[in-house]
């Protein structure tokens, strides 16, 4: 039998089908300053410059070897095209967002060029490139902002943390005003090649109850997958257990979740309602552990039965790539011997 492509791989795993190997995948990002060094397009330029954008993108894949490609690095593409003030980072640092001018959802007015401001066309554009060279081989990963980071973004983390307890018909009325936003997005990056778009909707284990994603975001989610163009990822960093089980009946194809949750009670949570991404460690074990460190855990995972073998979360920029390749070391290894 024919080895699989990276991207039948992919796809086939996030529906919970047989693969000839477990994918190793990057549903957010794993752009690195060595990788920047290697390919010649560096943070912040890529943010707004598609062919640089789409030149690190592909390190991923032809680099580490991951099974996929995915070209939005950050979670400010949106806020940037809101025309917020941004701080768009050095070589080794995200962008950031420096204001949340809104007040009332009432107040935000969607662009009706959203998909043509700088920031977003350059995802698309770089989503066009990687398509033409990639398209037929390599799964590539869109990446869109939920409606609750994207409240975060344009009214504030904390004022909007606060209006769960305080005013929760206004956060309602913030996330039915911005889930059309993300369906849209991600419908324009299907359009464009990707094969896959993770959903990136920051309702943190850190920060928010099970209870508080049941009551606000799961029928939002439920509406947005029903509109979607094709197979989702939806990704929330922290430890979310105690929401595993409402986010299997959010109608996204996977979760890729943080190393902060079992990854044996996950799969058992799900009970394959849902495919499982994740959750190789960031901060201890990409950055500052070893090849080794990295094998241990990626063996946890895979014989926890998790689908897609992956980083928890964006890798720090200082990440030695030698470890995240060891991630795809180890899987093939792991997959020849079993």
């Amino acid at each position: 039998m024919c080895a699989m492509t990276p991207k039948e791989r992919v796809l086939r795993a996030i529906n919970r089908q047989w693969v000839d190997r477990i994918p190793v995948g990057n549903p957010t990002s794993v752009a690195t300053v060595e990788s920047m060094e290697a390919c010649g397009a560096y943070f912040p330029d890529v943010h707004l410059d598609a062919e640089k954008m789409a030149t690190l993108a592909a390190t991923g894949h032809e680099i580490l070897g991951f099974d996929t490609i995915a070209p939005y690095f950050s979670v400010q593409q949106e806020a940037a095209a809101f025309g917020l003030k941004m701080n768009w980072g050095e070589v080794d640092s995200m962008p950031d967002v420096l204001e949340n001018p809104y007040e009332e959802p009432e107040d935000i007015i969607i662009p009706s060029d959203f998909l043509e401001r700088p920031s977003i066309r350059t995802v698309l554009d770089a989503l066009r490139i990687l398509k033409k060279e990639y398209g037929d081989h390599v799964c590539l990963v869109g990446k869109v902002m939920g409606p609750w980071t994207l409240s975060y973004h344009l009214h504030g983390t904390q004022n909007f943390l606060i209006k769960t307890i305080l005013e929760p018909d206004k956060v309602r009325r913030f996330l039915d005003k911005l889930k059309g936003l993300s369906v849209m997005f991600a419908n324009a990056q299907f359009a464009a090649g990707a094969d896959v778009v993770t959903v990136a909707d920051h309702a943190t284990g850190d920060l928010v109850s099970g209870a508080c994603y049941r009551d606000f975001l799961l029928p939002v989610h439920q509406e947005m997958t029903k509109q979607i163009n094709g197979p989702t990822i939806l990704h929330i960093c922290g430890n979310t257990t105690d929401r595993l089980d409402y986010i299997a009946q959010a109608g996204f194809t996977c979760f890729h979740f943080d190393s902060k949750v079992n990854p044996c009670q996950a799969h058992e949570i799900v009970d394959g309602r849902i495919s499982l991404a994740g959750s190789i460690n960031n901060p201890v074990t990409l950055f500052n552990g070893t090849p080794e460190d990295v094998r241990r855990e990626v063996i946890a995972n895979i014989e926890a039965g998790i689908e897609i073998i992956a980083p928890e979360c964006a890798v720090p920029l200082r990440t030695p790539n030698a470890n995240l390749k060891a991630i795809v070391t180890a899987v093939e290894e792991y997959c020849r011997n079993h």
